[in-house]
């Protein structure tokens, strides 16, 4: 992971203090790139410990199209949401902020609204309206088509894998205002060539000590999950960085971090049975020899 431990040296060195919507001031930079050589291990953060099941079950909860908090909470501990009272995941905080529950899009406890999962199965387009005379006065209902992103990345990977459209798009303008959180990493496009899928992600704001690692392995296993239902490997993944910073809480942290010796990367298994990438779960999805320094806790600033 030399590479993300060049971006935490590029932003220590490069950095300007900036504030921010959360009252915490970050230090960082504006635009950067990293490419990583999937092939040579995965890119699993040594120089601390990764929280690999949160990892794995927040991107099954994006594939199932969920915005769902409290299901995000049943993938991650394995039980029914009844006996999840006191489990909290790294959604929580967001789904009970005051902020996101004073808007009036919450439906029920938990719901975060439109945001990641939602928009990759179930990107919305309105095709028209729909009067209903049965009302005084009549009123109209929005017809909406839905957009499955994630099957046409993968039709198209399997039929037509030099389309140079081949898009993950999350950031939907019509709709931020409905997300308890607009997205960060917000559109990744793939590649086919030489057998590989490449992976491109842009992330607008990345909180490069808690939140950069979890993205770089999320995207990392999406990559390598595309790649094994269509028949392909994974090849590279190139991370744009829009606003890159580190949090003035985490600055001790990093700088306990860089003393730290990377250690070898691990591999991943996906249960070769497996053939539809909706059909993946939490026991379909291994890392294979990781091994890491202990974690280094830090506080997530909303």
């Amino acid at each position: 992971m030399k590479e993300y431990l060049d971006t935490l040296k590029h932003i220590l060195v490069h950095g300007e203090v900036k504030k921010n919507r959360t009252g915490v001031d970050t230090t960082g930079v504006f635009g950067y790139m990293t490419r990583m050589n999937l092939g040579k291990g995965f890119p699993a953060t040594t120089t601390k410990k990764l929280a690999w099941k949160s990892v794995v079950s927040e991107l099954l909860w994006f594939l199932e199209g969920s915005g769902d908090e409290r299901r995000l909470a049943e993938l991650r501990f394995g039980k029914d949401r009844s006996e999840l009272m006191n489990k909290k995941t790294i959604w929580t905080q967001n789904a009970e902020a005051l902020y996101w529950k004073e808007r009036g899009f919450q439906e029920h406890d938990g719901d975060l609204g439109r945001v990641y999962g939602v928009q990759w199965r179930r990107w919305r387009t309105a095709t028209g309206a729909q009067i209903n005379y049965d009302t005084d006065p009549p009123s109209a209902e929005i017809v909406w088509k839905e957009t499955d992103q994630i099957k046409n990345i993968v039709e198209k990977i399997k039929h037509d894998p030099s389309d140079r459209r081949i898009i993950l798009n999350a950031w939907n303008p019509g709709e931020l205002d409905q997300m308890a959180l607009p997205p960060c990493h917000l559109l990744a496009h793939f590649n086919v060539r030489s057998g590989k899928v490449d992976c491109l992600l842009y992330q607008r704001s990345c909180d490069t000590f808690l939140g950069v690692p979890f993205n770089i392995a999320s995207y990392a296993l999406l990559t390598h999950m595309i790649a094994h239902v269509t028949g392909l490997e994974a090849g590279d993944f190139i991370h744009t960085f829009g606003d890159l910073h580190i949090y003035e809480n985490h600055l001790e942290q990093v700088d306990e971090q860089l003393t730290r010796v990377p250690m070898k990367l691990p591999k991943l298994w996906l249960n070769p049975s497996v053939t539809n990438i909706d059909d993946f779960t939490m026991d379909d999805i291994k890392l294979v020899g990781y091994e890491s320094h202990a974690a280094i806790k830090g506080d997530m600033a909303v």
